[in-house]
């Protein structure tokens, strides 16, 4: 159980480490100068793609290797636990909707003859009262599970770690891309603790 845990810890951080590198906008510059503007077109969807699968290894980790129960919570609580959940996984999904899901995939700029037109600033629905429901909805998802393991455990504390780090980092690549637009909607809008008017 010990390795496994120290399994996945290890992988997070290599693939924390990965995914931020491809994310950071100084590689999407060098892939650009590397192979020329085409590469704007099918980067993102080459990234989705890669993070996808390398978030395959977090499923046998807390699958099939040694672990152990910390908690398991029982009924009634289990289904207000499971309702959340359902709930966190719909709002999520909606937020990828409002940012243009394909868009967010990385099909809409395959497909678009318009790739190097900027994108436009999200200021509705959930980003209207808070900047990051990605993030906010991912992490109540995460911390919702009925039981817990240690090796889930691990990997709750890592995601909650890296998604505020995740909401830093892009938010410097929405202050380079949008300028005051995204400072005047940032000093409106909280990061994480949602508003309860727009």
């Amino acid at each position: 159980m010990p390795s496994s845990a120290a399994a996945m810890i290890s992988y997070y951080l290599v693939f924390a480490l990965t995914h931020s590198l491809l994310a950071d906008s100084r590689a999407k510059k060098a892939v650009r100068r590397a192979l020329g503007l085409s590469a704007d077109r099918w980067y993102r969807l080459a990234y989705t793609i890669l993070a996808f699968v390398s978030v395959l290894p977090f499923f046998y980790i807390l699958g099939f290797m040694g672990d152990a129960i910390l908690y398991i919570v029982p009924a009634p609580w289990m289904w207000l636990m499971l309702l959340g959940q359902a709930l966190a996984a719909a709002a999520l999904l909606y937020a990828l909707v409002q940012t243009g899901f394909f868009y967010f995939l990385g099909v809409s700029q395959l497909i678009s003859a318009r790739s190097q037109e900027p994108g436009k600033l999200v200021t509705t629905g959930f980003y209207c009262h808070i900047r990051n429901p990605l993030f906010l909805f991912g992490a109540i998802f995460l911390w919702l599970f009925p039981f817990m393991t240690v090796n889930l455990l691990a990997f709750n504390i890592l995601s909650t770690l890296y998604f505020y780090l995740g909401a830093l980092h892009e938010e410097k690549s929405l202050r380079e891309e949008f300028g005051k637009e995204y400072e005047e909607y940032r000093r409106k809008v909280p990061m994480f603790f949602p508003r309860i008017r727009c």
